[in-house]
């Protein structure tokens, strides 16, 4: 970012004897912000209306700053299965480490695994004669702690394996070990075979840095694979972070577009994301090193998974699937129909019935009825690569026979040409600085009305001035946002990016929600977004903005309904330095104006580059007020540096009603 020159400026004697008389700074400070003017109307007639699609304001989820492994999946095990290290034994087992010293344990990987998807099991040898009474043995740490909750119950899963009897402590402990918060006793029989092993561990303290110990005081040996530890109370029992999802839920998505993004292309094909290795019981899923974000993951929130979540969301799911292209490598057209089939595979896995082939295995997971897969999007920015349209072309029409209700999603951007090949909607990605992404507010004024849709699925204000996710960065997407809802005639769909950040893993900075282990905050990104959440499926109004202060601001009207209450809504942001005094003059309404449910709610705060933050997680925040002065013309001021929103309540249901 560049920094503007500083200029001194000598102020005559004259004006600072004059400023004598304006007692101090305060009078300095508000001769400097000016107040602006400005008029904005709306035509609410149903004359001009437009309906917006129903699809316009979803999610876009990116297994990108471990926001599944560690996030939104609730396993609290970091490398369950031992495969982390690879396929050559003995391997590294991080983030699992020993109880004890090499004199009195001895563990190592080795390929002795019951499961053939994923071989790697774990030997731990009990070296001691004399073990200490607390034992010797292994733990894990999780992703940077385990959350235990005082009273809370947590399912444990593990595969073990000892020709002698033995008998394991199972633990819930600190991260020094010092303070038990749960443990349980699990003898091992002395058997040849694996042995499948299921306790409930129900915690007696809370502790946000917590770790799972398997502890043994008897030489021997154990063998151990696919260890899970996952809370009880997962979001609807699937196995999703409940507090994490309802902050999803509270931004009503309207499409959940997964896993990738670059996680699906992978640095390399052989680290891309595999539905068919995604699926089946969690403890057979191989996983796989996401090469993109640097980490592993094991896949339980696998290809099904998403499906599940999309459907617990009432978001309509966008499969994004690997077109045969990575970051560095290529399969050709001509050797592209493994891929294809592998897709066509997918989409039956999702929309066949229970007695397909594919459909089975869906059904046996515990989902006999379809999930309603109808969109998918052809790879993830690769247009313009030596594959990608022969690629393309070989999906596209494969699918559109098998599935011809299927809509289809190009990388390739259309806004300010047509393409070159058939597509019902093509992707658009925006990642820059604050003024850019306001200014760009009228990119779709000039796309042509004709051919297919527009998807912006990734957008955000990034690096320059985006800080952890500033107010700054906020207002300006607030205006890019404004801009699809007026031209939502051609832009169907769009989705902020990324969405989730583990605190512990910034690699892609800012997010719209930010979390650790136990806490997580909404960045002013994510607030902003709070006030589209009932534009999808809504009525745009025409609106006409007269102000020499125009430049600054950016404005959509909408009208809504909410449990039977009909609203108009004024959405309008002050991107500059000064407050501004503004007429709102609505015409054309059905309905007569009830300023007892009538709301504003502003987005600011007294910095432009503030951020919130765990320690002051509500520091930027919308507060909304009555508007007790709700009109068809009304008088409202907006702060410098804010996004307004001015919910005017309809009396009656006539104008909404032709919706």
């Amino acid at each position: 970012m560049k920094r503007m020159g500083s200029k001194q400026v000598f102020v005559p004697t004259i004006a600072c004897v004059l400023l004598l008389f304006c007692f101090g700074c305060k009078c300095i400070a508000s001769e400097l912000q000016a107040t602006q003017t400005a008029t904005l109307k709306v035509d609410a007639s149903s004359q001009l209306a437009r309906k917006i699609p129903d699809t316009l304001f979803g999610m876009f989820f990116e297994e990108i700053n471990h926001a599944g492994a560690g996030g939104i999946w609730a396993e609290l095990v970091s490398n369950r299965g031992f495969e982390a290290g690879g396929l050559h034994t003995p391997s590294n087992i991080d983030p699992w480490s020993i109880i004890g010293d090499d004199s009195s344990i001895f563990v190592a990987t080795d390929r002795t695994s019951c499961f053939s998807r994923n071989i790697i099991a774990l030997r731990m040898e009990v070296l001691c004669d004399d073990c200490p009474a607390s034992g010797v043995g292994i733990y894990n740490p999780g992703f940077w702690g385990m959350n235990i909750e005082d009273g809370k119950t947590y399912n444990l899963v593990m595969y073990v394996k000892s020709a002698e009897a033995a008998e394991l402590t199972v633990s819930l402990a600190s991260s020094d070990g010092l303070q038990n918060l749960a443990s349980v006793t699990v003898p091992v029989a002395g058997t040849s075979n694996w042995t499948k092993v299921e306790q409930k561990l129900i915690a007696k303290g809370t502790n946000r840095t917590s770790r799972l110990q398997i502890t043994s005081n008897k030489k021997g040996v154990v063998w151990f694979d696919q260890v899970s530890l996952m809370p009880s109370d997962t979001f609807k029992g699937h196995g999703f972070r409940t507090e994490l999802i309802s902050m999803l839920l509270d931004l009503k998505p309207r499409f959940l577009r997964f896993p990738g993004g670059c996680f699906v292309e992978g640095e390399w094909l052989r680290n891309a994301f595999r539905w068919r290795e995604s699926i089946g019981p969690w403890e057979e899923r191989p996983g796989h090193f996401g090469d993109v974000w640097h980490y592993w993951t094991d896949d339980g929130l696998g290809y099904y998974e998403f499906l599940q979540l999309s459907e617990d969301l009432g978001a309509a799911p966008i499969w994004v699937f690997n077109n045969g292209i990575s970051h560095n490598d290529e399969v050709s057209t001509a050797a592209i129909a493994p891929f294809v089939k592998d897709v066509l595979d997918s989409l039956e896995f999702a929309r066949g019935s229970a007695n397909s082939t594919w459909g089975s295995v869906r059904a046996a997971m515990g989902h006999p009825e379809p999930f309603p897969v109808k969109y998918v999007a052809i790879g993830n920015e690769d247009c313009g690569k030596k594959y990608y349209l022969g690629n393309y072309l070989k999906f596209y029409n494969a699918i559109r026979e098998s599935y011809p209700d299927i809509q289809m999603i190009s990388n390739c951007d259309g806004s300010s040409k047509p393409l070159d090949h058939p597509a019902d909607l093509y992707d658009f990605h925006v990642y820059t600085d604050s003024k850019t992404l306001f200014n760009m507010k009228g990119t779709f004024d000039k796309t042509s009305r004709t051919g297919p849709k527009a998807f912006v699925s990734e957008y955000a204000v990034w690096r320059t001035d985006a800080g952890r996710g500033s107010l700054l960065g906020s207002l300006a997407e607030a205006a890019f946002l404004t801009g699809l809802e007026k031209n939502s005639d051609i832009v169907h769909m769009a989705s902020y990016a990324p969405l989730f950040v583990n605190d512990n893993d910034q690699t892609w900075n800012p997010d719209a929600i930010v979390f650790n282990s136990w806490q997580q905050y909404g960045t002013p990104s994510y607030w902003m977004q709070k006030f589209f959440r009932e534009s999808s499926g809504a009525m745009i109004h025409p609106i006409t903005i007269s102000s020499s202060y125009s430049g600054s601001l950016a404005a959509s009207a909408i009208t809504w309904q909410d449990s039977g209450n009909n609203f108009l809504r004024v959405k309008i942001v002050n991107f500059g330095s000064d407050t501004v005094s503004l007429t709102i003059s609505v015409s054309g309404l059905q309905a007569s104006i009830n300023a007892l449910g009538s709301n504003a709610t502003v987005l600011t705060s007294s910095n432009v580059k503030d951020e919130n933050s765990f320690s002051n997680p509500t520091k930027v925040v919308p507060v909304t007020s009555q508007l007790h002065n709700a009109a068809e013309q009304m008088q409202v001021t907006l702060a410098a540096h804010s996004f307004s929103s001015f919910d005017l309540a309809l009396a009656q249901s006539e104008l909404v009603a032709e919706m």
